[in-house]
């Protein structure tokens, strides 16, 4: 069984007879086809076995055939469909076949490219052709009875576009933008441009080729540049480039395909636009050999000339930006020269201020070149260099002081009318303007001093003091003006320190003023540490001398004072000495260093009262001190604590800390005992209710406290209170309340009256308007007791 092709149109033609194996081998060498072989996987179509003898005999072996490349030209005009190959199995005669193609182009996108007639084996493409698109297909033919049999091997077919010359070459940009410096050699590098073509670059239909059609301006002559025609590099060709003829070039490229073939080569153009860049080669020169200007002395940040320069190089660019230098005619660096960004003009500008009276005209000298380095080969000229001279301009100048600040020295206490010193001012405009100065006070703060107007003589208008609070690290200032009688007038002003030296003016002063002190010398407290202060100063301060009067002598007799350093000393009562509670006046005398000695009597206000074991003075202590009798400390002491019954009945007793009274009184040390809560509450909460007291005193075993004296000695009133209060805070047994009841304790054979007849109506002689001065907690006492008969 064999399977036949016939190829027509561009393809070869084969028939071949199934009878004559000898005329299909001798075709298929005709055709080049190399004769017959074996099939390989995915190869052509070929020969098959043919159907087997009906009785035995010899059988025919298998042949496959390979069917060569079909060529198909791109965009090919028709008819379609047009028909490429035929294809035909020897067994049609027998039975009947069916042809069918599978592939790219058949029955895979894109479809319906190619098809094949079913029955007569016939293959057709049916439209144009893109080898763009697509520049080969791989199909297979497939043969097949009525039951969809596979009579014969299916059959590779290779499809070829042949590429038409149907693409013109495409430049990238329209427009390509290149530079290069101006002065170039030929030779240099430009710029690169390129165009593609769709066609197949492995033939002539693919390959382009440049050439350079115009150059826009001719100058300097028509071909300065040329283009290599593989490459599309563009390069100079001639030297004579410069940017300041020709700043710019517009060249037409011609891309060709075909190998540049104008005769049957599609063409393109595109446009290169090439700049001519700057370099240096022009240096700047200035317009003219001489500038002038004119500058008013002591004028600073003022342009006094102005110099112009020109440049043929790119403006506002490193090679045309002008720097001035001035090289010689400034030795005090008065000028300097400026550039203006917008003109490139030199702004010859004052730097420090010029004196008339030293210079009248400066004659300089100044140099001009560009920022960046001229380039290699061009020499500045001399119109790079000119003379500038500048005229100095007469003003009136306002007069000054020599030496300003003036320092003077000057005791203090210097009296009114004493001449310190003659502050006079110069004037400057000494060549060609006689001016008289007038002189007058600008600042004085203590309003000490006085200035003659036309000598410039300073006078004291009062007494110089050096602790004044104007005067700080001993220097007292103050600042004159110096006027001159010019048009317009012009001042200077001028600034005289005084330094004032200290004299012994100030008597020393003792540090504090008041103090305490315990009644009894305690071991550990030695009395109260005083401090001597002196306005003055070294040697007219310390060290000083404490001393106490001779009289009265109960001063000496009970009090001592014992120098500690040279600015401190301690002030005590002798020992074995005792004194009532109470406010005691003792006069100090203190001297200081000075030559003569100031002395100064001063007092300072002891508070005596009894102190505890540290030496603090205690709340009773203080109340006895401030001048109370016992029989007024006691009355307080009842007041206090009616007062804290009422308010133990508008208020529960469990309330907050910081609301309660008994407890505010202990923060501020006063008399009194800490709330206790009872160990046991048995004994309370049996009871009904109304009845029960949450501070009634526990039952439980007293303890035993020493007795309490019965008589206290009335010197030891103050021992007696706080033996009272100390026991009332030691025992538990004690309702937290009456702990200040114990007061009221008088014994048997007291000598003292009953308490009950304290009256709080009571007119005595004692005034009780100081209870104000102790805090809202004994408001209350003073408004009952204190404001008269109120």
């Amino acid at each position: 069984m064999r399977f036949f092709f016939f190829p027509l149109l561009s393809s070869v033609a084969v028939s071949v007879n199934a009878a004559s194996s000898f005329l299909n081998k001798a075709l298929c060498r005709l055709l080049g086809h190399g004769g017959e072989g074996r099939g390989e996987e995915g190869g052509g179509g070929g020969a098959v076995p043919s159907p087997a003898p009906r009785h035995h005999g010899l059988r025919r072996q298998k042949r496959d055939w390979v069917i060569p490349p079909i060529n198909v030209a791109e965009n090919s005009r028709g008819p379609f469909p047009q028909m490429l190959v035929s294809i035909r199995s020897d067994q049609d005669k027998d039975i009947s076949i069916r042809y069918s193609i599978t592939g790219v182009g058949a029955d895979q996108p894109p479809n319906e490219v190619f098809n094949i007639d079913p029955v007569l084996g016939k293959m057709f493409v049916t439209k144009p052709l893109d080898r763009e698109h697509r520049s080969s297909y791989h199909l297979r033919a497939h043969a097949v009875d009525m039951n969809g049999n596979q009579v014969e091997n299916p059959i590779d077919l290779y499809i070829f576009v042949i590429d038409m010359n149907d693409n013109r070459p495409e430049f990238k940009n329209q427009v390509y933008n290149g530079s290069v410096d101006e002065g170039s050699k030929p030779g240099t590098y430009v710029m690169h441009v390129s165009a593609f073509d769709g066609d197949d670059n492995t033939t002539a239909n693919g390959m382009v080729r440049y050439r350079i059609l115009s150059q826009m301006p001719h100058s300097p002559i028509p071909n300065m540049f040329t283009i290599n025609s593989e490459t599309g590099d563009i390069v100079t060709v001639a030297p004579g480039l410069d940017r300041e003829k020709v700043s710019q070039y517009t060249i037409i490229v011609q891309a060709t395909d075909m190998e540049g073939n104008l005769n049957f080569g599609l063409s393109n153009t595109a446009t290169a636009i090439i700049t001519v860049t700057d370099i240096n080669d022009n240096p700047p020169m200035l317009t003219s050999r001489t500038f002038s200007g004119e500058v008013p002395e002591n004028r600073v940040d003022l342009a006094v000339a102005n110099l112009t320069v020109i440049d043929a190089d790119q403006p506002h660019s490193p090679n045309w930006n002008a720097v001035y230098r001035i090289i010689s005619g400034d030795p005090s660096g008065h000028f300097t020269i400026r550039t203006d960004p917008v003109s490139n003009d030199g702004l010859v500008t004052v730097m420090k201020p010029v004196d008339f009276e030293m210079n009248r005209a400066f004659m300089l000298t100044v140099v001009v070149s560009n920022q960046a380095h001229l380039a290699s080969g061009i020499q500045s000229a001399l119109q790079s260099t000119a003379g500038v001279t500048i005229s100095v301009q007469d003003v009136n100048e306002p007069p000054y002081f020599p030496t300003n600040p003036k320092h003077i020295r000057f005791e203090e206490g210097v009296p009114a009318g004493t001449s310190l010193t003659t502050f006079s001012a110069s004037d400057p405009d000494r060549l060609q303007m006689q001016q008289t100065i007038r002189y007058s006070k600008l600042s004085d703060l203590a309003d000490w001093l006085s200035i003659n107007r036309t000598n410039g003589q300073i006078v004291t208008t009062a007494m110089l003091d050096r602790e004044s609070i104007y005067v700080k690290n001993n220097i007292y200032e103050a600042t004159f003006l110096a006027t001159d009688n010019g048009s317009p007038a012009a001042s200077g002003t001028g600034t005289l320190q005084i330094y004032l030296i200290d004299i012994n003016d100030n008597p020393p002063a003792l540090i504090p003023r008041e103090s305490q002190i315990c009644e009894r010398v305690n071991k550990n407290v030695h009395g109260v540490n005083i401090t001597a202060a002196d306005a003055d100063t070294d040697p007219n301060a310390g060290p000083f001398v404490f001393e106490l009067p001779n009289f009265p002598s109960s001063i000496r007799r009970n009090w001592t004072i014992s120098r500690i350093s040279g600015d401190f000393a301690r002030l005590g009562l002798r020992y074995q000495i005792y004194l009532e509670p109470g406010v005691y006046e003792v006069p100090v005398i203190v001297s200081d260093s000075g030559n003569p000695p100031l002395s100064n009597r001063s007092v300072i206000k002891v508070k005596v009262c009894p102190c505890d074991e540290h030496g603090d003075c205690t709340t009773l202590g203080a109340v006895a001190a401030a001048g109370l009798g016992t029989g007024a400390i006691i009355s307080i002491l009842i007041c206090i604590i009616i007062l804290l019954k009422k308010e133990r009945h508008t208020k529960q007793l469990l309330i907050d800390p910081e609301d309660d009274v008994r407890d505010n009184i202990l923060k501020y040390d006063e008399e009194g005992s800490q709330l206790q809560q009872p160990d046991s509450l048995e004994h309370i909460i049996s009871k009904p209710p109304g009845v029960r007291r949450v501070d009634e005193r526990p039952v439980i075993p007293e303890s035993q406290y020493p007795i309490r004296p019965v008589v206290p000695h009335p010197g030891d009133i103050g021992d007696f209170i706080h033996e009272g209060l100390r026991a009332a805070d030691n025992d538990p047994t004690a309702p937290p309340y009456d702990s200040l009841l114990v007061f009221d304790y008088e014994g048997s054979g007291s000598t003292a009256g009953s308490v009950s007849s304290l009256n709080s109506s009571s007119t005595g002689d004692q005034d009780y308007d100081y209870l104000n001065d102790w805090g809202p907690r004994f408001k209350k006492l003073a408004d009952m007791y204190g404001g008269g008969e109120d």
